[in-house]
């Protein structure tokens, strides 16, 4: 027996809280804010969520449906794919919908990505820490980091200056991606970087962080949560919010996935192959989108996602991201929250969540105008990618 899966499923739920550089709230705080936010805005209650995917190593589905009070939770999954896993959880959520394992559920991330890392007096909240000790080799931690190789800009940037150089990439051309984000952020009353203007004579004048890499070119630290609920597309047709269907997704993983050096191809990212499964499963194709809301860790990054997706042709971004194409008015309307670039960093649910506000034709200020398809990345850990197709139903 096959089941269909394009379509079977829809988010219907959003919640999410502030983007902040410092809070009083731990990560359980926060994530059950933005929970219980997204289960009132689906119109149900806790004792109707029976499905939950929390965020990977900071909080588990346990904890959450103590605190929520929820009496019968039958499915319990975790996507350890780094920033790469709220959207892959998508796939795992409507492959539980689909068999009948689920009924709704519940998709959430949230951490003290800011306060937590900084030593504040009275600040008790410490982030729990993914990856614990193993006997095994891990190339991060043996073989980068005692060479001084610790950050995540110093791993990305083994690749990003290959692509750089590779396809004359300038400096001004990523800061088309930043400067989008920036303006983008300025509609957003909740976007950390939202009343702070950013020229392309600032972004040039940032300092570098790891060649090519400068401070602009990297993604914000943010204390912050959100959450999504999904159930089947009937179900929500009689839910108070319009459905926005899960059409297509996949997840992809370079090899070796955690070696960078080692790689028969530096430049070959999980996205690579994920993307087009991801729009096969959809039925359409990446230039049909209306809405692009892409992973934005680093702004090179968001450019290698646009080929790997297949916007344009390897090398293409930067055309593709200049003359303001990205932009709210362009063709192809990128992070129309500001990103992790300028609104916040939450690994990327907040994508999923600024998608279907669009898809919903809720997004204020900043909604593209009869947006009907929108393209949903995300990005993890060394080059996991995952991708989500979501389409307003009809």
């Amino acid at each position: 027996m096959t089941i269909e899966l394009s379509g079977s499923s829809a988010i219907v739920g959003l919640g999410e809280t502030d983007y902040l550089r410092g809070t009083d709230q731990g990560v359980l705080e926060l994530v059950l804010d933005a929970s219980m936010a997204a289960i009132t805005d689906a119109g149900l209650h806790p004792e109707d969520i029976d499905g939950i995917i929390p965020p990977g190593g900071y909080v588990t589905s346990e904890e959450i449906a103590a605190n929520l009070v929820i009496p019968d939770l039958r499915y319990s999954a975790s996507v350890q794919m780094g920033g790469a896993s709220p959207t892959a959880a998508l796939q795992s959520a409507t492959m539980a919908i689909a068999t009948g394992v689920a009924t709704n559920v519940l998709v959430t991330f949230g951490w003290n990505g800011y306060s937590a890392f900084r030593r504040q007096k009275g600040n008790e909240h410490q982030p729990r820490r993914r990856g614990q000790e193993t006997p095994f080799i891990d190339i991060s931690r043996h073989y980068y980091a005692p060479l001084g190789v610790r950050a995540a800009a110093q791993w990305y940037s083994f690749y990003l200056r290959r692509y750089v150089d590779l396809y004359d990439v300038q400096p001004e051309d990523a800061a088309n991606v930043a400067l989008a984000c920036r303006r983008h952020a300025h509609l957003n009353d909740k976007a950390q970087m939202g009343g702070r203007e950013m020229t392309l004579e600032d972004y040039l004048a940032s300092p570098p962080i790891a060649d090519p890499l400068r401070k602009f070119d990297c993604c914000l630290e943010t204390d912050c949560a959100n959450a999504v609920v999904l159930t089947s597309a009937e179900r929500a047709r009689d839910l108070p919010h319009q459905p926005v269907l899960w059409l297509g997704g996949a997840e992809g993983h370079p090899f070796p996935a955690d070696d960078i050096t080692n790689r028969l191809d530096i430049l070959k990212l999980g996205i690579d192959t994920a993307a087009p499964r991801a729009f096969s499963m959809a039925g359409v194709s990446p230039r049909d989108m209306d809405v692009l809301e892409i992973y934005d860790c680093f702004t090179y990054v968001v450019m290698m996602q646009l080929e790997a997706l297949g916007m344009c042709e390897p090398g293409g971004a930067k055309e593709f991201v200049a003359d303001g194409n990205i932009e709210l008015g362009g063709r192809y309307p990128l992070n129309t929250h500001g990103g992790l670039l300028s609104q916040g960093h939450c690994w990327g649910l907040n994508h999923i969540v600024e998608a279907t506000r669009q898809l919903r034709h809720e997004a204020g200020p900043a909604q593209v105008p009869g947006a009907e398809l929108a393209a949903v990345t995300g990005y993890g850990d060394l080059g996991d990618g995952s991708v989500a197709v979501l389409g307003r139903d009809r």
